[in-house]
């Protein structure tokens, strides 16, 4: 008799569960609270002043003034205001490059290539190390007069590598630039303080702490520096036109007030997840964790199991009611290597071959070790039936499984 299915969830940097507490918060707004906050009357000064609420829990949550809150449809368009906005709204003609690294989010990525295409603003992707981590020291090569912004992410989507944002900040600010930090995979998961960090502009998404999909923010330190994206009302400042999103508003409010104090407690919980499947480069031949001897978020472990086709493992397991990831969910239908993992050295091959393991502080440690056990058979099982010469050999460079041989 075989062992009982269950559904484990492992691929939480794709997306979570909305709360509970988030659901149970929302819900008045899709009936009897469904003002406009631009209203003159009752119904609309209550959606206003719960707009204003979430205002201030996120404002907590990033550690930040009230005003420097701009809610936006989500952590791709606060990418594309901060970048695209920046660009626009510049005073200075001769600030128009924009420094960047090889290892960013594709809305990152190709807002800055749309400014290239469209306005021959000119870009500078900086190389990262083997351990997906971008060395202070190449930014600060790539830096001169005419650089308007620079854009790391705070935690990679795929590898989980943090990146050192603080000393960019210092670096980009020395030259006069601006500086944007992706903060999407960071915030619910570490603390952020984007006045520590000294940032200008930081980035969140709410569906990946708990919130509602289609709705973020992006703190903004002085919103004179950005222009609005889209034309009409006078909504978010004049930045961010359209009727405000107040169900999904007041759901990051929640979720962000929940994440601000829960994150040390989320992230002890997820670090014992995480030791669960790292362990897995013992228990599995041929296996490499990318992003080894960097600091990485507390939830993500990155895989190259080697000679196990990344996508068959991910439908195996898939069968067997356990769900990771191979990458970024907001390219993995592309079919194509991770960018990522290939900015960091690995070949084709081994990028073809590395799963994502994203956990979240609910899931049970129990379903862990089950999951853990079953992807052992499961890289096991396609071994046996893929010959090595049917996917390809390792490029000599690539750092694969030998570095930990």
């Amino acid at each position: 008799m075989g062992r009982p299915r269950r559904e484990i969830y492992l691929d939480r940097n794709a997306t979570g569960p909305v709360r509970r507490e988030v659901a149970e918060a929302v819900r008045p707004f899709l009936t009897e609270r469904f003002g406009n906050p631009s209203a003159p009357y009752a119904v609309a000064r209550q959606a206003r002043e719960h707009v204003r609420q979430a205002r201030a829990q996120v404002a907590a949550l990033l550690g930040c003034d009230t005003g420097d809150i701009l809610f936006t449809g989500g952590g791709t368009e606060s990418n594309n205001l901060a970048i695209k906005g920046s660009f626009l709204g510049r005073d200075a003609p001769d600030r128009c490059r924009i420094v960047t690294t090889t290892i960013e989010h594709p809305s990152v990525r190709e807002s800055c290539l749309w400014l290239e295409r469209h306005f021959g603003t000119p870009v500078t992707f900086v190389p990262v190390q083997r351990t997906g981590q971008v060395d202070p020291r190449e930014i600060e090569a790539a830096m001169g007069p005419d650089v308007l912004l620079v854009s790391v992410m705070h935690a990679n989507n795929e590898t989980g590598v943090l990146q050192p944002v603080r000393e960019v900040a210092e670096i980009a600010h020395r030259c006069g630039a601006l500086f944007h930090v992706d903060g999407v995979q960071a915030v619910g998961k570490l603390p952020v303080n984007v006045t520590e960090i000294d940032c200008d502009f930081y980035s969140i998404s709410a569906h990946k702490f708990g919130g509602l999909k289609g709705v973020g923010a992006l703190y903004v330190r002085d919103r004179a520096v950005l222009a609005p994206l889209q034309s009409g009302g006078h909504q978010e400042g004049g930045l961010r036109a359209g009727t405000e999103n107040v169900p999904g508003i007041a759901a990051l409010g929640k979720a962000a007030e929940i994440a601000h104090s829960h994150v040390d407690e989320n992230r002890e919980k997820c670090l014992a997840l995480r030791r669960i499947f790292d362990n897995l480069t013992k228990r599995i031949p041929m296996t490499r964790l990318n992003g080894a001897g960097a600091e990485r978020l507390p939830n993500t472990t990155n895989l190259c199991c080697l000679y196990a086709d990344a996508m068959s493992v991910v439908l195996a397991l898939s069968v067997e009611g356990i769900y990771v990831g191979t990458g970024s969910a907001c390219a993995s239908h592309t079919q194509a290597p991770s960018k990522i993992l290939r900015a960091m050295g690995l070949s084709e091959l081994a990028a073809y071959c590395s799963i994502r393991i994203s956990v979240g502080p609910e899931l049970d440690p129990e379903d862990a070790e089950f999951a853990a056990d079953t992807i052992v058979e499961t890289v096991k099982r396609i071994r046996l039936v893929t010959a090595p010469e049917e996917i390809g050999t390792c490029d000599e460079d690539c750092p694969c499984f030998l570095e930990n041989a």
